[in-house]
């Protein structure tokens, strides 16, 4: 069973998503602001991947993706971004630092499902 994190300010939606990750056979932690996420990771704790908002108060999603990929310890932990923007360049900043997948809210199990199959794969090829 894989380890998934949810780093989401808004407590709704990331219940919706954990139901939805429970569905598809993940165990699921979920976080309400980026340094929760960060610094459960600074203790060892680590999740076989992660969901994180953009847009969260004091640390955005962006800053903690930003941490992870400049830190060697966390620079390959599979990271999916979720935002209600779909704005072309707000998807372009998230991977150009370094996101595997970006999702837009309302979240689509199915959708949820094939980016979550695409980046284990990813990941257990190299």
């Amino acid at each position: 069973m894989k380890k998934v994190w949810i780093v989401d300010d808004d407590e709704e939606m990331s219940r919706a998503v954990s139901l939805m990750l429970k569905v598809l056979d993940c165990e699921v932690a979920a976080f309400f602001n980026a340094r929760a996420a960060a610094q459960h990771l600074m203790a060892g704790r680590r999740p076989d991947a992660m969901l994180l908002d953009i847009n969260m108060p004091e640390v955005t999603g962006l800053d903690l993706l930003e941490f992870l990929r400049r830190n060697r310890a966390w620079k390959r932990l599979p990271v999916i971004m979720l935002s209600s923007e779909a704005a072309d360049v707000t998807v372009d900043k998230a991977m150009a630092i370094g996101a595997d997948g970006y999702l837009t809210k309302p979240v689509v199990i199915e959708e949820l499902e094939t980016m979550m199959a695409n980046v284990f794969q990813k990941y257990s090829k190299g």
